[in-house]
């Protein structure tokens, strides 16, 4: 994905010329790598909160997964995050 993406970077000429294809994607891979991980870690820290919760949400009419996919956009929202 990232010999793709620095392929059209330099294509477009988005991107100073004198960079090697792969020297580019080398610095891109880790920017993807994280933009991924940002979910995940997102995921986690619902998982946190909800989890000092789990009685109160076992013993109700609450639905986990609402609650977590509730609680999670409230954050995504919050820090201006898309994904």
């Amino acid at each position: 994905m990232a010999r793709k993406i620095a392929d059209v970077l330099l294509g477009e000429e988005l991107v100073l010329r004198d960079i090697e294809p792969r020297d580019l994607a080398a610095a891109i891979e880790p920017i993807i790598l994280e933009e991924l991980m940002v979910e995940d870690r997102i995921n986690d820290e619902v998982r946190e909160m909800l989890s000092g919760h789990e009685r109160n949400i076992d013993g109700s009419q609450m639905d986990y997964r609402k609650l977590f996919d509730l609680t999670k956009r409230k954050i995504i929202e919050e820090r201006g995050i898309i994904v």
